[in-house]
């Protein structure tokens, strides 16, 4: 029987955000509760699907799954390598057939700019595993460097920015593996980064230069022979590394020269399509003083407030202040946003339903917000915070699951304004969060989304407008304005280029 050894690190890191990522941030499954995902529509699940589908016995060890923050102290990597390296020696000493490794790919540690990269060659550097089959999946916001692509069989990368195929992309990486085991072909994977960085609104794949280059890749799969994927990666802008930013590879059975002369062609639809990736911001002050005076845009559903700055999924805070202060200030009636407050959450225990309470809201994870909010509020609802996505393909459930659990929560008003405060952090990209805790968002006039692209799928079906909106925050569009010591040097748009730099 063929015998797969999974297992798997996933945390984005921004470099930007002052606070450092410890064991408590991840989620730990080790051995049979690795296997015991099956069906949970995730990621793992994906590569479990095939699994069992080709008849491989699963070698389980450990997968370490965090979400965005600040810089990971390099403790948890080692604590990670601790536990998946004896089990690693001890499936090879008993005859192991390959390692599926189930990854973000833009971790950074207090000791590392390339965990993934470091992991890898870890893997190969323990007896019997220096040419063992490793296959990976990855996030499209990863950080992809030549040392990944030097020391992989094969990585796949997600296609869609939102994600909806985490568990589909995890389905490839493990085909294409089963195709190495039955055909004994080993294929190349070849890397190139660009001297391109684009912030996280510039990498949604529904149009502009992502969904160019992702069309551009499928035309280079069907056309190139040899050719089994190609993986267009955005890059993930927080990220204080030399290789930060947009990347391409090429998986082939084929000639090297076509792969490269390929992954040139990518660079150079990158490199003309640039400026697209920067998509502009909207004024927040001045659109809700238009909805407040023309009483909305006329259309049925909310007007979405779209701030990429607080952008949880990115690793901003999610307690970000400014456009709960614009609501207030034009005492906008039917409004909603979602703040991570776990010590509000706390106050509020202590006074019962409909019962009011004064207490500061938000503000506190950044020092960039202008600070807490204080507000007379009424106490609506409180929960546990658990609940079960409504869409199934969500951009969470590929690293989460189905069941999410958003901490304590609670629901309270003040005047015409609805906040659902929680006691984690959770990326809007699911109306699950907001309707598990008794309020319908589709009756919301305009509502705040902490997100950059990722909250597309589930919102903009039913809202009537949508504004991309500048405020203050750490996962600023305006990457010119981060302090970058380790990335390359030069690169768009910091720095001044010759128009033929596309590579």
């Amino acid at each position: 029987m063929v015998r797969v050894f999974i297992a798997g690190i996933f945390h984005e890191t921004h470099s930007f955000s002052g606070d450092v990522t410890g064991l408590e941030s991840f989620a730990i499954h080790r051995g049979d509760a690795i296997t015991a995902r099956r069906g949970d529509a995730s990621q793992i699940d994906g590569f479990l699907s095939v699994a069992e589908r080709e008849g491989w016995e699963v070698v389980p060890s450990a997968i370490y799954t965090g979400g965005a923050s600040g810089t990971v102290d390099h403790a948890v990597f080692e604590q990670f390598w601790g536990e998946v390296k004896p089990r690693l020696e001890a499936a090879l000493a008993r005859g192991l057939d390959a390692v599926h490794l189930s990854l973000h790919g833009a971790m950074v540690t207090s000791a590392c700019d390339d965990p993934e990269g470091e992991l890898m060659a870890r893997i190969r550097g323990l007896p019997g595993a220096e040419a063992l089959p490793v296959y990976c999946v990855g996030d499209l916001h990863a950080t992809l460097t030549p040392r990944m692509g030097a020391l992989s069989d094969a990585m796949i990368f997600y296609k869609e920015c939102p994600h909806t195929d985490q568990f589909a992309s995890a389905v490839l990486a493990a085909e294409l593996l089963a195709r190495r085991l039955k055909t004994g072909v080993r294929p190349r994977h070849l890397v190139l980064v660009t001297p391109i960085v684009w912030p996280p609104t510039g990498t949604g794949t529904k149009d502009g230069p992502m969904r160019a280059l992702e069309d551009a890749a499928r035309r280079i799969e069907r056309e190139v022979p040899g050719v089994l994927a190609v993986n267009v990666v955005g890059g993930y802008a927080f990220s204080d590394v030399p290789n930060a930013g947009v990347a391409f590879s090429i998986v082939t059975e084929g000639g090297e020269a076509e792969a490269r002369e390929a992954l040139r062609e990518l660079a150079g639809i990158a490199w003309e399509m640039r400026q697209g990736g920067i998509p502009p911001e909207h004024d927040l002050d001045a659109v809700v003083r238009d909805y407040a005076l023309k009483r909305g845009p006329g259309g049925k559903g909310p007007v979405l407030l779209v701030e990429p700055a607080d952008n949880i999924g990115g690793g901003a805070p999610g307690d970000g202040t400014d456009v709960m202060r614009a609501l207030l200030k034009y005492d906008i009636q039917g409004a909603g946003v979602a703040i991570a407050d776990p010590e509000a959450v706390a106050a509020l225990q202590r006074i019962a339903i409909g019962q009011k309470m004064t207490l500061p809201i938000g503000g506190k994870g950044s020092p960039l917000d202008p600070g807490p909010v204080t507000l007379e509020v009424e106490l609506i609802s409180r929960s546990d915070g658990v609940f079960e996505l409504e869409d199934h393909n969500s951009h969470l459930v590929g690293s989460l699951g189905k069941i999410i659990d958003m901490g304590p929560s609670a629901v309270v008003k003040h005047r015409g304004l609805t906040i659902l405060l929680t006691g984690r952090k959770l990326p809007p990209f699911d109306l699950g969060q907001w309707r598990s805790q008794g309020v319908n968002p589709e009756d919301l006039t305009m509502v705040g989304i902490k997100a950059a692209v990722g909250h597309r799928v589930a919102w903009e079906p039913i809202a009537s407008a949508s504004y991309t909106v500048s405020t203050s925050g750490p996962c600023t569009s305006d990457i010119t304005r981060l302090p970058y010591t380790r990335l390359r040097r030069p690169v768009f748009p910091l720095d001044s280029l010759p128009e033929d730099a596309k590579a």
